[in-house]
């Protein structure tokens, strides 16, 4: 009898805690714009700003396949004169955006000497399929507190 009340008070709540915590798990991945932000503990006074300020370089309207996209970039504000670039590229095909490639260049530190990002590096992709596809370049100052972002479409065929 003891036996059974040990059971169900507590073995049975913890069973059926694992398996519904694990439906749900299942169920929220399924969803395709589904990401996991590492990044979710920003502070109050963090700005994301989309910006002219955000010059692509050497961007074509349109590329065959198996040919490389490469481009450079400058950042015209004074604020970012140091951080992280991230380059990505999403795949506008499909009813929701998808990333084909994402690339980081961290601690491009450029001001000083003007320079062209990424600094002391290059961004080269080949994407193979024909598509329309969006690149998007974003800026992260060194504080982490300061977000400038900026894109272009282009087309794949």
């Amino acid at each position: 009898m003891i036996a059974a009340v040990v059971y169900v008070v507590f073995v049975l709540p913890i069973i059926a805690s694992v398996i519904f915590g694990s439906i749900v798990m299942l169920e929220v991945l399924k969803e395709p714009e589904r990401e996991l932000n590492l990044w979710q503990f920003k502070s109050s006074d963090s700005q994301v700003v989309s910006s002219k300020a955000v010059k692509i370089l050497g961007l074509e309207r349109e590329y065959s396949t198996n040919s490389a996209i490469k481009i450079e970039v400058i950042i015209d504000d004074r604020v970012f004169d140091c951080g992280d670039l991230y380059i990505t590229i999403y795949d506008l095909s499909l009813p929701s955006k998808k990333v084909v490639t994402q690339s980081g260049f961290f601690g491009q530190c450029f001001d000083r000497n003007n320079s062209i990002l990424p600094v002391d590096d290059e961004f080269s992709e080949v994407i193979t399929s024909p598509g329309k596809y969006e690149i998007v370049i974003e800026m992260i100052d060194k504080n982490y507190k300061k977000t400038i972002f900026g894109g272009a479409e282009f087309s794949v065929k």
